[in-house]
C-alpha cells in the first residue's frame, strides 16, 4: 500500500506541473493573440473601440477610407524603398564581413567580434544625435539614400554575428575543391558557400527587413519632407492632438501595414524550414 502511494505522488506532482505549465502557455498565447484579434475585428467593424468585441455589421469601409495615395501607398512604398534598400546593402555587407572572420584565422578576429558584439547593444537614441550632426554635414539629412546607409549600418552588427555562425557550418573542404578548379574567394563565396547556407541567408534577412520596418525613430529623425515618410511614422497620424483616435481605420491601416512582413515570411518560409543538406557532401 505504501508503494502505491509513492508512485501516485510523483505522477500527481509531474501532472500539476504540466498543468501550470500549460496554464502558463496559455497565458502567454492569449497576451500576442488578443491584440491580434483586436486589429482584424475592428478593422471590419465601423464603430471599432480599445474593446475586442465582434463586429455589428462586417465592414469595409475602414479600408475604403485608408486606401488613399497619401495615408497608404506613398508611405509603403517609401518603406519598401528604404528597408528593401536597407536589407540588400546589410545582407551583402554581412556576408562580406562575415567571410574572413569564418575562414582566416587572426588575432583580429575576437576583439573583431567583440567590439561587433558591444555595437549591438548600443541603443539607437544614444548615437542619434551625432548621427544626425554628421548627417547634416555630409549632406545626407532628408535622403533616402541617408536613412538606407543608417538602416543598414543599425541592421549590420547582429547581421554579421547571424551570417558568421551559420557560415561556420559549410565545410572548408568544398571551397578547396572549388580553389583548385581556379575559382577565386569571392567565386567560392557566391557560387559554394552562399546557396548551402540559404537558410542563414533567410534568416538574416527576414530579421533585417523586419527590424527596418517597424522602426519608427530613425526615419522620424534622419526625414523631414512629408511626403517621404514611411509607413512607420505615417501610422502616427491617426492618433490626434486631443486623443482622439479611429481605430477602426487605425486598425484597418495596420493590417495593410502588416501585409508585406507576411509576404515576405511566406516566400522564405521554405528556406527557413531547410537545412544545409551536406551530409555525404565530404569524405571523413
Amino acid at each position: 500500500m505504501a508503494v502505491l502511494t509513492r508512485g501516485v505522488r510523483p505522477r500527481s506532482r509531474r501532472s500539476a506541473r504540466r498543468l501550470a505549465a500549460d496554464a502558463g502557455l496559455l497565458v502567454v498565447a492569449a497576451a500576442f493573440a488578443l491584440p491580434l484579434a483586436w486589429v482584424v475585428l475592428s478593422s471590419l467593424d465601423a464603430h471599432a473601440d480599445l474593446r475586442v468585441k465582434m463586429p455589428d455589421g462586417v465592414t469595409l469601409s475602414n479600408f475604403d477610407a485608408v486606401m488613399t495615395s497619401d495615408i497608404t501607398f506613398t508611405p509603403l512604398l517609401n518603406s519598401l524603398i528604404l528597408c528593401g534598400g536597407g536589407t540588400v546593402l546589410t545582407v551583402v555587407c554581412a556576408a562580406l564581413a562575415a567571410y574572413p572572420l569564418s575562414r582566416f584565422r587572426s588575432r583580429l578576429n575576437r576583439p573583431f567580434l567583440l567590439t561587433v558584439l558591444f555595437a549591438t547593444s548600443l541603443p539607437i537614441t544614444a548615437i542619434m544625435v551625432p548621427v544626425y550632426a554628421l548627417f547634416v554635414q555630409v549632406n545626407l539629412i532628408d535622403t533616402m539614400q541617408g536613412t538606407i546607409f543608417f538602416f543598414a549600418a543599425s541592421q549590420l552588427p547582429f547581421a554579421i554575428w547571424l551570417m558568421k555562425n551559420f557560415m561556420d557550418g559549410v565545410p572548408k573542404e568544398l571551397e578547396e575543391a572549388a580553389w583548385t578548379d581556379g575559382a577565386s574567394s569571392l567565386q567560392s563565396l557566391i557560387r559554394i558557400v552562399l546557396p548551402l547556407m540559404g537558410p542563414g541567408v533567410a534568416v538574416v534577412t527576414v530579421f533585417s527587413f523586419v527590424m527596418m520596418w517597424g522602426d519608427f525613430f530613425v526615419p522620424f529623425m534622419l526625414l523631414l519632407t512629408p511626403d517621404q515618410m514611411p509607413a512607420s511614422v505615417s501610422i502616427n497620424e491617426f492618433f490626434g492632438n486631443r486623443g482622439t483616435v479611429v481605430y477602426g481605420q487605425l486598425a484597418a491601416f495596420s493590417v495593410i501595414y502588416s501585409t508585406p512582413v507576411i509576404l515576405l515570411y511566406v516566400l522564405v518560409a521554405r528556406r527557413l524550414g531547410g537545412g544545409f543538406a551536406l551530409s555525404g557532401a565530404v569524405k571523413g
